[in-house]
């Protein structure tokens, strides 16, 4: 037999259940990524997308600058046309969170890149907005998902992304983990080890037919 207090707590423990939330949904629900790099044919496609909108050349050149020196968001959006030495060919990386800085060489396809988007330039921030202010670390960071988008990943893409794609892309083409740490500015070669570990240069040579 039910009891007339075990009905009560019955009724009170419905009304106060949280019944107006929205069902699951492809817009509700978070769809993680399967992995936090990109591969350097996946980068090239994320590079195409944003040649499609309508800063195309500041954009792609933002993604491949980003990928190719390791470079978080705000690092990215810092640059400045004085950090580039045109003589030498090297980039004056000024680091975040406690990194170290280095000066790092730019490849031809970089150089090309980096003087097209200078001939339209007029401020001292290699990146900056419609309205020739700084672009922003938001603005950057839009920008980079919505190419993601553009170009039908499917999963979201974000812009840390391109700094752990250059990290891995440099492991496994079997450089030098303290090298790798140097360059992506880590004080602790702890935080440069998760690139090595997935290097399958590691365990080239453990089985020979």
């Amino acid at each position: 037999m039910i009891c007339d207090s075990s009905v009560r707590n019955w009724r009170d423990t419905v009304a106060n259940l949280d019944l107006t939330g929205a069902a699951p949904t492809a817009a509700n629900v978070t769809v993680k990524a399967p992995r936090d790099y990109l591969t350097e044919r996946e980068v090239e496609k994320l590079m195409d997308a944003a040649r499609e909108n309508r800063w195309r050349h500041r954009d792609a050149t933002a993604i491949l600058l980003a990928y190719r020196h390791g470079l978080r968001a705000s690092e990215l959006v810092g640059l400045r046309w004085d950090d580039i030495d045109w003589q030498t060919s090297t980039l004056h990386v000024r680091r975040s969170k406690g990194g170290i800085g280095t000066r790092q060489p730019l490849a031809a396809r970089e150089l090309r890149a980096l003087r097209r988007l200078q001939r339209e330039a007029s401020g001292v921030r290699i990146f900056v907005s419609e309205r020739d202010a700084p672009l922003s670390v938001a603005g950057y960071q839009r920008m980079v998902a919505r190419a993601g988008e553009a170009a039908r990943f499917p999963f979201p893409i974000h812009s840390h992304m391109l700094r752990h794609s250059c990290g891995y892309k440099l492991a496994n083409d079997g450089h030098d983990t303290r090298a790798i740490q140097h360059y992506l500015g880590h004080r602790s070669i702890a935080s440069t080890v998760r690139y090595t570990t997935m290097s399958p240069h590691r365990f080239r040579g453990f089985w020979k037919d």
